[in-house]
């Protein structure tokens, strides 16, 4: 009788986990790059359309002042993240390249479609764990994107 009480109870305390918000933050900032290109991949329909545009990634992968944005409903031409409409995406490499105060920037590379693809992301650390301010490519940076092609 005990261990079903015992075994009602964790899967209570599992339930409760389940029903969690996603928590905003990555432990390292190439943890927070390498699950956002993780969605870029040939794997499950949730893992190959790109960054989902919703509050849920936003609140998970964007500081508070770039959520609003990252989910706001838009027009744009392309996905900035990988600088294309579409991608089939090669290895993605990952440096931090300088710290300077309370942000790190982190280069990243990857080919995309037989296309060299360089994008610096800002990325800062928050009381959850590290999370993207920006992402920088050679020409527009991703908060003037989202602000130029917001409905």
């Amino acid at each position: 009788m005990q261990a079903i009480t015992l075994l009602a109870a964790v899967a209570i305390g599992i339930a409760g986990f389940a029903a969690l918000p996603a928590q905003a933050g990555f432990r390292t900032p190439e943890s927070l790059i390498r699950n956002v290109y993780g969605f870029y991949g040939k794997g499950s329909a949730e893992h190959s359309k790109g960054l989902p545009h919703n509050a849920e990634t936003a609140e998970q992968f964007f500081d508070r002042s770039l959520r609003s944005a990252w989910a706001a409903p838009r027009n744009q031409p392309y996905d900035f993240l990988v600088q294309s409409e579409n991608w089939k995406l090669g290895p993605v490499s990952i440096a931090t390249s300088r710290k300077q105060f309370d942000k790190t920037y982190v280069e990243v590379n990857f080919d995309n479609s037989g296309r060299a693809v360089t994008l610096n992301f800002i990325v800062v650390k928050g009381a959850d764990g590290w999370v993207i301010s920006d992402v920088e490519s050679s020409h527009d940076s991703l908060r003037l994107f989202l602000a130029q092609f917001k409905r």
